[in-house]
């Protein structure tokens, strides 16, 4: 077995601390990864805590894992030693399923295996990148470009692939008026993408403060929704809405804002359900969707076009005993627009 370290939960209501753990050896299509990087997800914050369902404790977070490729199985073809290389949310599937074979191993029919809290096919937890070291199968590791900041890369494995996939799902594009509901950590890749697939793109957010930055990010409006005037202003204008916010929120407003024919697309997770009147949807025949990560060649996809036209995410770089209070800051929005770990500073 590898020896490990990494940050770890030992239940819902402590904090990360150091713990050593082991990885397994390397397979013959393993590929084992030198951590550089690891970005923070909300959903982080929401396993460790219970939020969603019973976690496996200890749990190591981290599903957004950019890195230097140190060892390779025997039979690996796509990846040698020193390559960069990236680990998103996902580390196996069944890869019989139709799903997984049309490339969306994120909705594998048998289930998927998750980078953390999850368990593998020999029934072992999962451990994430809030570690300094990784073995995944090399079919669930991806080519990271040189021409890009490694750090700024980290966040795309899952904050980037989250709103690419929808846009790209829902040919989200030029003539279209997209909204995007939340400027985190996905709202602020999927106002990128957005005005990089030739949309235009209104911020809709309850933080005046926030405009500025939404339009250094390209956004073409900004609407503050606690102002009735200004939401009186968009109904019935949108397109699409990206609705990209993990806290309780009241949808049918935004279904308002919905042109007839108009689609609202989930991909935050609040730890409450949703509670949708009939008629918001009704009126207007408007549809409500919900969209997960992207399956593993459209992740790569997505890399391979922020590579080319130059599209990473905004970061603060934290060490990783600062994570407790880079939580609390989340919580709170004091963040622009995504934490990442330095691994280095893993001790």
């Amino acid at each position: 077995m590898i020896q490990a370290k990494g940050y770890a939960a030992e239940s819902p209501v402590t904090d990360l601390a150091p713990w050593n753990f082991e990885r397994r050896e390397v397979g013959p299509h393993d590929v084992q990864l030198t951590i550089t990087y690891c970005g923070v997800c909300h959903s982080d914050l929401h396993q460790i805590k219970n939020d969603w369902f019973p976690g496996i404790f200890p749990m190591i977070p981290g599903h957004e894992i950019v890195g230097t490729v140190s060892k390779v199985g025997g039979h690996v073809k796509k990846f040698k030693a020193g390559d960069l290389a990236g680990v998103g949310c996902l580390v196996d599937s069944c890869r019989e399923c139709e799903n997984c074979k049309g490339g969306l191993e994120q909705y594998c029919l048998v289930g998927n295996v998750q980078t953390y809290n999850s368990r593998g096919k020999d029934g072992a937890p999962t451990y994430g990148g809030y570690s300094n070291t990784i073995v995944v199968h090399e079919d669930f590791v991806l080519h990271i470009s040189d021409k890009l900041s490694l750090p700024a890369v980290a966040p795309l494995l899952c904050a980037g692939i989250t709103t690419y996939s929808p846009l790209r799902h829902w040919n989200v594009g030029k003539g279209h008026k997209l909204g995007v509901l939340g400027l985190g950590g996905l709202g602020h890749m999927g106002v990128k993408f957005g005005v990089a697939f030739g949309a235009e793109v209104t911020v809709l957010s309850t933080s005046p403060s926030k405009e500025a930055d939404a339009k250094k990010l390209g956004a073409h409006k900004f609407v503050v929704t606690s102002d009735p005037k200004q939401i009186e202003a968009v109904k019935g204008t949108f397109d699409f809405i990206l609705d990209t916010v993990s806290a309780p929120h009241d949808l049918s407003l935004y279904l308002s804002l919905l042109k007839t024919d108009g689609t609202h697309i989930c991909v935050g997770v609040p730890s409450e359900p949703y509670e949708v009147p009939a008629f918001s949807i009704l009126g207007g025949r408007k549809s409500l969707a919900g969209s997960g990560i992207g399956g593993l060649p459209e992740t790569q996809e997505m890399l391979d076009y922020c590579a080319e036209k130059g599209i990473v995410s905004d970061i603060e770089m934290i060490d990783i005993k600062d994570i407790t209070s880079a939580y609390a800051r989340m919580l709170k929005g004091d963040v622009r627009y995504r934490f990442v770990i330095d691994i280095a500073t893993l001790k």
